[in-house]
């Protein structure tokens, strides 16, 4: 397979799925989740594939959608922005429904839907550096992939995202639960692949069976209805589009998207969390 986006390797019984955008900071566009959803066809349908491990090329795992495509494609009105969050979650969702085990590798930045495509992850390993977050609220954007309260509880998933945080380092990521194990810096990919590669090395349908019945008591909970009744939620958000959003994008567009984070960061200045 040939990809632009995204690299798709094997060794063994392990894929490995890279996010390669980065000059970008592995920021998500629209190429890059349809490439996704081909390679998650491409491990489902290879019976040689026992687990995937996802990690992102050069110094972070990612930056989250990609606002510049965002800013520059200018998509107004529910019917546009519903196909839009459709394709955003269904290749981000689908790292939990795999069958297959899946493990993200997490460098640097993992904010916004690139989070969401951790916390997705079976398991998550995380280097030293990595740092968490869901600053989407700052800039009067949604949450497309609510996994956070599920991963977490409610109460910690409410702090992290009605204040935006984009620094939840490696460490306190731990103690929430949104990782598995934080390692040294570098690391990351090989502890990953030591894990998958251990998990290989059992029988294929006693692990797809367990992952299924773990997943299933999240069924039984509502967490698929949840999660799509939250991405309606973002629906009527962007659909209508908030005010802050129209600000963030209108400065983007003018001085450039470095600019539109500085002026989100310039609102909460004189009120920094602590």
């Amino acid at each position: 397979m040939n990809f632009t986006t995204i690299k798709y390797e094997k060794s063994g019984g392990v894929a490995v799925l890279t996010l390669n955008r980065p000059e970008r900071v592995n920021a998500i566009n629209r190429t890059m989740l349809g490439e996704i959803q081909a390679a998650l066809d491409a491990v489902e349908a290879d019976a040689e594939v026992r687990v995937l491990v996802v990690t992102g090329a050069g110094s972070a795992f990612s930056s989250g959608f990609d606002l510049k495509e965002q800013m520059e494609a200018r998509p107004q009105g529910v019917a546009i922005w519903r196909k839009i969050l459709r394709d955003d979650f269904d290749p981000v969702a689908r790292f939990w429904s795999l069958s297959k085990p899946t493990i993200a590798a997490v460098r640097g930045a993992c904010l916004a839907s690139g989070c969401e495509l951790a916390l997705c992850c079976d398991i998550t390993i995380a280097a030293e550096d990595a740092v968490f977050g869901e600053p989407e609220l700052k800039f009067g954007a949604g949450i497309v992939v609510m996994m956070l309260p599920w991963i977490t509880g409610p109460k910690q998933a409410k702090e992290i995202i009605f204040n935006g945080l984009d620094n939840v380092g490696a460490r306190e990521a731990l103690r929430l639960g949104i990782v598995n194990r934080v390692v040294p810096n570098g690391s990351d990919l090989e502890a990953a692949m030591a894990m998958a590669r251990h998990i290989a090395v059992i029988d294929p349908n006693l692990v797809q069976q367990t992952k299924q019945a773990i997943n299933r008591a999240y069924r039984i909970m509502g967490m698929d209805e949840a999660l799509e009744a939250a991405l309606d939620i973002d629906l009527a958000i962007e659909g209508e589009g908030s005010p802050d959003k129209r600000e963030f994008m209108d400065v983007a567009r003018r001085d450039g998207l470095r600019a539109a984070l500085a002026w989100r960061d310039a609102r909460f200045a004189g009120n920094r969390r602590k």
